[in-house]
Order: structure tokens, then sequence, then C-alpha cells
């Protein structure tokens, strides 16, 4: 534990310092730029020593496999993010174990995250997801139907709208993540000064976080930086054991 507890240490030391170099270069304060660390496919006893190096934030892209995790680690005070595609019959484990949800894209999947929300917990924090660069392969909502649909979203009950949230498409320069990244903030502009004002800009990953702080981003998605490879998602559903027993 003590080896992977330094090797997480360093790499999120790695980590906290490219985000800072990056907000400073833009004139941002680091401390506006929130780290949710990627630990889907991870085990519990990694997300439990990125914890004790004093990372607070994990997001989750399965929901049974994060279910196994939260009740592992549900004596640390973790905000996990729900950060995958969300099927119908999942909304109401998400909506009652996760703080935020990063990636909702349909309206009747927003309505059953409301529906399910228990009402002793904190607004569900809710972040659309954008299909900033129009491809057939991704989901998300077109740039053009963001303002209705996030009208709607913000008439749900327990439900707190938060902001935007985009995977651009794979890019080979610099200059391209910064347009698409740039595009994501614009949308954020168009929809305050049409009375959807928002706090929160997820964008950007492991290969692209300093063109996506240059351009806003108020939280990034980060797992290969931290916790290395991804093992396949066989072996760490096998893995995830309470580490804390």
């Amino acid at each position: 534990m003590a080896t992977i507890e330094n090797n997480l240490q360093a790499n999120l030391l790695a980590l906290r310092q490219r985000i800072a170099v990056a907000a400073h270069a833009g004139g941002r304060d680091p401390a506006d730029v929130a780290l949710v660390a990627v630990s889907k496919t991870f085990s519990a006893a990694a997300i439990a020593a990125a914890y004790s190096c004093g990372q607070h934030a994990f997001g989750e892209n399965y929901v049974q496999e994060a279910l196994a995790k939260l009740t592992a680690l549900q004596a640390l005070r973790i905000e996990w993010h729900f950060i995958g595609p969300i099927q119908s019959n999942k909304t109401r484990a998400i909506a009652e174990n996760f703080a935020w949800v990063h990636g909702v894209e349909r309206l009747k999947i927003a309505e059953r995250l409301s529906a399910a929300r228990p009402p002793h917990l904190a607004p569900l924090q809710i972040c659309i997801e954008v299909n900033i660069g129009g491809e057939r392969s991704k989901s998300g909502v077109a740039p053009a139907d963001t303002m209705a649909f996030a009208r709607a979203i913000a008439r749900l009950p327990r439900l707190q709208l938060r902001g935007l949230m985009a995977i651009p498409p794979a890019c080979e320069s610099v200059e391209q993540q910064h347009l698409h990244f740039g595009a994501l903030r614009e949308l954020k502009t168009q929809l305050a000064a049409g009375g959807i004002v928002l706090d929160t800009l997820s964008m950007g990953m492991s290969a692209d976080l300093e063109a996506a702080i240059a351009e806003g981003a108020t939280l990034v998605r980060v797992g290969t930086a931290i916790f290395g490879a991804r093992p396949d998602h066989a072996s760490a559903r096998a893995a995830n054991v309470n580490p804390l027993e």
C-alpha cells in the first residue's frame, strides 16, 4: 500500500503542478480548477490510497462497479461524480448515490434523476453533455439545442444545473483543442445571455487539460495521469474488495 500511495502522491503532485502552470499561463487562479480523478476500472484500494493523498472527488462510469466501491469506501468523505452514459434503469441508483452527474443529454433521463433524488440529499449537480464536435459516434446535445434543453432541466426539482461537459474529437494539434474547448466556453456565454447562468465547464483530460484550462475549464477529469494504465473491466470488478476491513 505504501508503494501505491507513494506513486499516487507523485502523480497527483505532478498533475496539480500541470494544472497550476496552465492556470497561471491563462491568468487564472489554480484554485478555480477542480480535479475529478476518474477511477473507473481501478480498485477501491487505489481510490482509498488516492484519498489519503488528498484527492477527494472521484468519477465513475459503470454503475454496478461504482456501487461496490461506494459501499467499500463509505467511511470516507468522497464526492462521487457519475461521468458515463446513463441508462434509464440506472437512474435511481445514480440519483441516490452520486453528488454530480456529467453527461445528461436526454430530458427523459433528467426527469428520472429528478424524480429519484431523495429529498434528504442536496440537489443533484448536473452538467449537460454537449456534442461540441458534431461527431455521429458520440452522444451529447447539439450546441444549437442546448439552450432549450438547459431551460427544461432548470425547471426540474431536486436537480441543480451547474454547467456544460464535453469530450471533443481527438485532435492532432493544440490549436484544434483550443477550437473545441473555446466553442464550449462560448456556448456557456450564450446561455448566460439567455438567462441560464452556469458556473461549471467540465472539460479536459490527461492529454489536453492545458488547452481546456486556457479556455476556461473549471473541472478537469483525469484518470491515467493519476492511476496509470487502465486495467480491463473484468479484472477491476474482481479487485473491488473493501480495503478498509
